[in-house]
């Protein structure tokens, strides 16, 4: 296979793998507090002696941290992070993050996600309400009280660069870096902050993907069409 064909083959894995980012974004849309994710390209040389070449490859993928819309709920366990940090929760696999605030009550009265893990205190504890608990608030700063007084503080988190935290699955993120607490933070009570995806334009990106692609397998097809016909012409010749 001649440079051509590798040139074109480089931009197609590259695109395949901005598809599919493009394409697990508008997947999560609707998931609140999904930070849409990019590709990073870059493109090195490839000397052959006498000429150069190049290639490119998705590099990175890096994480749009801009702040979602935040709608109100008036569910007063629904929480949104507005600012930089994140909620800290308990999961089978460890510590995790997330701004999906989502919450609810579990059996045992604790304040947990709607996957059931149970949301961290200050002191790295669940949040555990009393039974029967009424006038639940939640105040800026993570305090969460009922009307027989305070019973905890969630635990906001931050990061150095937002892109320590890595996502994973359920809208959850995961670092090996330790956070810091979550300064410039602050909750709101009775409100959700949705996704930052924006689907009319990752539709149009996916579009253009789309096409790019298209013509990269075009130029792979006519390359070796290009080939087969000079092999051909060459061994009618001998």
């Amino acid at each position: 296979m001649q440079t051509p064909s590798y040139v074109a083959l480089s931009s197609q894995a590259a695109l395949s793998r901005q598809m599919d980012v493009v394409a697990n974004n508008i997947a999560n849309a609707s998931t609140a507090g999904f930070k849409a994710q990019r590709v990073l390209f870059s493109q090195f040389m490839v000397s052959n002696g006498t000429s150069q070449t190049a290639f490119v490859e998705d590099a990175a993928t890096y994480r749009d941290t801009r702040r979602g819309p935040i709608n109100r709920t008036g569910n007063p366990l629904d929480v949104a992070v507005d600012g930089d940090g994140y909620i800290a929760v308990s999961t089978p696999e460890g510590e995790r993050y997330t701004r999906n605030g989502h919450f609810q009550l579990g059996a045992d009265g604790s304040l947990v996600t709607a996957q059931g893990d149970a949301v961290l205190g200050d002191g790295g504890q669940p949040i555990a309400l009393p039974a029967g608990a009424s006038g639940i608030v939640i105040t800026g700063d993570g305090s969460v009280s009922t009307k027989d007084g305070t019973v905890g503080k969630i635990r906001l988190v931050s990061f150095d660069d937002d892109n320590q935290a890595e996502a994973g699955a359920d809208g959850l993120y995961v670092s090996n870096s330790d956070p810091k607490p979550a300064s410039a933070a602050i909750l709101r009570q009775g409100m959700i902050e949705e996704s930052n995806v924006q689907p009319v334009l990752e539709l149009t990106r996916l579009m253009s993907i789309s096409r790019n692609y298209s013509a990269a397998n075009e130029m792979v097809s006519s390359e070796n069409d290009r080939i087969k016909n000079a092999i051909d012409k060459l061994s009618k010749i001998v």
